[in-house]
């Protein structure tokens, strides 16, 4: 077969070239979509199974066990315990105005796909685009309906050069070489150049795959800032010395987190789509695979575990990982429990500063402590109030168990938990405790005043709906925030140096 040079789609519209848009459409012959990263940005299969172990992790033996029948059977146990609703999973744009056109044109579609056949149909009902819908274990199929076998059957059902063939993986590459026509979809070069080798009439579609930035945005580096709460303890106890350790407890918190973050948005796909922000996150947009964040998210917690035993006491490994246990509680279960959800958060944010006293080897003290919960209780429930604001009114929010009749409960726990903060802060500042860290203890007081504009400000931000759903990450962005926190830091030096 000779290389005759193909017409290529333009990558920056994410849409054909004109020509190559009309010679594409043209023909006969039907049209046949996969589903698995074409038509839809992600893998339907790893959705499943996710959605499957979130609700019911006793589904995993006999998934497990599935495994050894095979790839077919294995896809029909998955199935059997979750399918994931056609109207929760992220389509192209640009696939989807290809079938609309090519129906326009009176050509029949198809959907075709290696996931299991209640998948598939549960999409081509959902969409109502496709004449025929075919997967694994559907029909007359026999085995796993992907790569040399789909090929087979595609030639069996449309005959020899039958179909035009819209794919996106190397294993697509034997469907592609019986097909009438080759379509990529954001297909990387390599795979391009393969396609090309083996046909002489292909199109691509699409932008490129995801990128090292989308990886990190998945990372939420964003949210890091939250980790320096470790340092609290070393900067109260007034010793630069443990700054190292300190450092090391940073970074572990950090890598820790960001292997929560992968966690909760895999366990969180179907919530987040259903979310006016969220759904941009790059899982649920299926601007990144589910895979990467099965391998990293396991990986990024080796690391920061590797770097607390080699620079940290191992009292913080304990602290880490009861930190880790209960951010996996709160991801899977204790995130839909009402009032459990917020107390959790307030954990997780004292779980920080617990991190930081044990990898500096300093005592806790029950002051900071007390401060530390009733402050993080309040930005929790900031958080939820925030979250709250951004459905419709009366609805229930996705993945959670509150309605928004529930705001003012949550804007009065807000207020109250706040300003108890304030007040353990006031007993703080009359305890002999801070006799011998401040010469000026008196101007302590005046870090009052600051704490309850800001706890003022952070709940009226959020009655306002200019709160993102983190307090911290906003408050890192919000000039007002800045400067309380700076004229704070100021007071504190101020008290500690004034003789």
């Amino acid at each position: 077969m000779t290389n005759a040079r193909p017409v290529v789609g333009s990558e920056d519209s994410g849409h054909a070239a004109p020509a190559g848009r009309e010679a594409l459409l043209q023909g006969d012959v039907v049209l046949v979509v996969d589903l698995d990263g074409t038509l839809c940005r992600t893998d339907t299969l790893h959705e499943n199974l996710l959605g499957a172990l979130a609700r019911r992790p006793a589904h995993l033996p006999g998934i497990l066990a599935a495994l050894l029948a095979g790839k077919a059977a294995f896809k029909r146990r998955v199935a059997e315990a979750h399918v994931t609703p056609g109207a929760g999973l992220p389509y192209d744009e640009a696939v989807l105005d290809l079938v609309r056109d090519a129906r326009a044109r009176g050509r029949r579609t198809a959907l075709v796909s290696a996931s299991d056949q209640a998948q598939v149909d549960a999409v081509a009902e959902h969409l109502g685009l496709f004449d025929d819908a075919i997967g694994t274990g559907g029909g007359d199929t026999a085995g796993n309906l992907g790569g040399a076998a789909k090929a087979a059957f595609l030639e069996q059902r449309y005959g020899p050069r039958g179909f035009d063939y819209v794919g996106d993986a190397h294993a697509d590459l034997p469907v592609w070489s019986a097909a009438r026509r080759a379509i990529t979809v954001r297909a990387p070069e390599p795979l391009r150049r393969k396609v090309h080798a083996r046909h002489a009439d292909v199109h691509h579609v699409g932008e490129a795959a995801a990128s090292l930035r989308t990886a990190l945005e998945s990372l939420r580096p964003h949210q890091w800032s939250k980790n320096v709460l470790v340092f609290l303890p070393m900067l109260a106890a007034h010793d630069t010395a443990a700054l190292p350790a300190a450092l090391a407890a940073f970074v572990a918190f950090c890598l820790t987190a960001s292997s929560v973050y992968l966690l909760n948005d895999l366990v969180d796909l179907q919530a987040d789509r259903a979310h006016p922000r969220k759904r941009r996150r790059p899982f649920a947009a299926g601007r990144l695979p589910i895979a990467f964040g099965l391998v990293a998210a396991p990986a990024l917690l080796l690391v920061a575990a590797a770097i607390a035993l080699i620079w940290t006491p191992p009292a913080f490994l304990g602290a880490l990982a009861v930190y880790y246990l209960g951010t996996f509680a709160y991801s899977f279960w204790l995130k839909r429990k009402a009032l459990v959800d917020v107390l959790t958060l307030a954990g997780l944010y004292t779980a920080r500063i617990i991190g930081g006293a044990a990898a500096t080897g300093l005592s806790l003290s029950p002051w900071m402590l007390g401060f530390s919960l009733f402050l993080f209780l309040s930005l929790a429930a900031v958080k939820r109030q925030a979250e709250l604001a951004q459905q419709a009114e009366g609805a229930k929010t996705a993945g959670r168990g509150y309605q928004t009749s529930d705001l003012p409960l949550l804007r009065e726990m807000a207020i109250s938990s706040g300003f108890a903060a304030v007040m353990v802060f006031a007993l703080y500042i009359n305890s002999e405790a801070v006799i011998s860290l401040y010469a000026r203890p008196e101007l302590l007081w005046l870090i009052c005043p600051l704490l309850l504009y800001w706890i003022g400000r952070m709940v009226l931000m959020t009655h306002r709906g200019y709160m993102d759903d983190d307090p911290i990450v906003f408050a890192a962005r919000d000039w007002p925030s800045r400067l309380a926190v700076l004229f704070s830091l100021l007071i504190v030096v101020g008290a500690g140096l004034w003789s």
